[in-house]
Formats: structure tokens, C-alpha cells, sequence
């Protein structure tokens, strides 16, 4: 009887420490305080896809804009400026006027031919031509300044008609 009643004191303790000796401290869930249904599922629909909008560049830095035109071209010992640059001088006095703040330099160029006298009074001419369609399609007289190089700072140093022909310009320099 000894044996048995020691047996089943094992077994108590040991169904004791089986059921006490492993227990987590893990707090438990709340319970709602009224049985609800289930929330019907949603279903979520992706957004469109969205390209964020591309970076706005002034026209001034846009290689497919008029305005990076900026260099115009005269005929050998001219000042006169020939048609197929008209629309490339009226594109820029066109944002002059709407950008009343922005100022330009022309720079006026001769080729080498002519004295260093007669070539700074040549470019010259060119940037006053320049300026003065300017002024007559509205720039105001404030954003333009011009300065004649002559025929020094070449854009082509040879020696020949093809040379030539490149230097003699007046380039629009927008200052910022």
C-alpha cells in the first residue's frame, strides 16, 4: 500500500510539473467585447504606375530649342543679317522680352583679313545689327550689351575660304 501510495504521489507531482514546469509568460490576446463578424475581405488594387514628371529644362540648356541656336553668320566684309537667321534672332528676343530680367552679351567677329582697326569696327557692326533687330522685335536696351573681338579668338584657325567663313559672326552669349 506503501508502494502504491508512493506511486501515485509520483505521478501527481509529475503530471504537476509537466502541466507547471514549462509554462511561457505570454500575455493573452484581448477578446473583443461584442461577437462581431468578420470584416468583409478588401482587396487592394495596385496604383497606376506614375512616372514622376521630368525635371522642367530651360529652354536656354535644350539642344532642340531655337534658342541654342545662338551663333549667326555674315557674308565677307557685312554687317547685314541674312534671312535664314531671322527666325533664330526673333526665337531670342522672344524670350528677352518674356524674361525681361535675363541679360545678353553679343560678341562681334571678323576673319583675319583686314587690319586689327578695320576688323574690330567690322565686328562691331555686326553685333550693333544683331541688337538692334533686338530692339525692334522689343528687347529692352537694358539686357543687351555688344563687344567687337575683331579677328582675334577664332572659331576656325585656318587659313581659307571654309575658315573663314565660320569666323565671321556674331555669337549671342546669355549671362547669368
Amino acid at each position: 500500500m506503501k508502494t502504491l501510495r508512493y506511486g501515485l504521489m509520483v505521478l501527481v507531482m509529475a503530471a504537476a510539473l509537466v502541466g507547471t514546469g514549462c509554462a511561457k509568460n505570454v500575455k493573452p490576446a484581448a477578446q473583443p467585447a461584442a461577437a462581431a463578424a468578420p470584416a468583409p475581405a478588401t482587396v487592394a488594387t495596385p496604383a497606376p504606375a506614375t512616372t514622376p514628371p521630368a525635371p522642367q529644362v530651360s529652354p536656354l540648356d535644350d539642344p532642340n530649342s531655337p534658342l541654342a541656336q545662338r551663333t549667326i553668320y555674315f557674308d565677307f566684309d557685312k554687317s547685314d543679317i541674312k534671312p535664314e537667321f531671322l527666325d533664330t534672332l526673333t526665337a531670342h528676343a522672344k524670350y528677352l522680352v518674356a524674361n525681361p530680367t535675363q541679360k545678353i552679351r553679343i560678341e562681334g567677329y571678323t576673319d583675319e583679313r583686314g587690319t586689327v582697326e578695320y576688323n574690330i569696327a567690322l565686328g562691331d557692326r555686326r553685333a550693333q545689327a544683331v541688337r538692334r533687330f533686338m530692339l525692334f522685335q522689343g528687347v529692352n536696351a537694358d539686357q543687351i550689351t555688344t563687344v567687337s573681338y575683331g579677328e582675334s579668338h577664332p572659331a576656325d584657325p585656318g587659313h581659307d575660304e571654309t575658315a573663314w567663313a565660320k569666323n565671321r559672326r556674331a555669337i549671342i552669349v546669355y549671362l547669368r
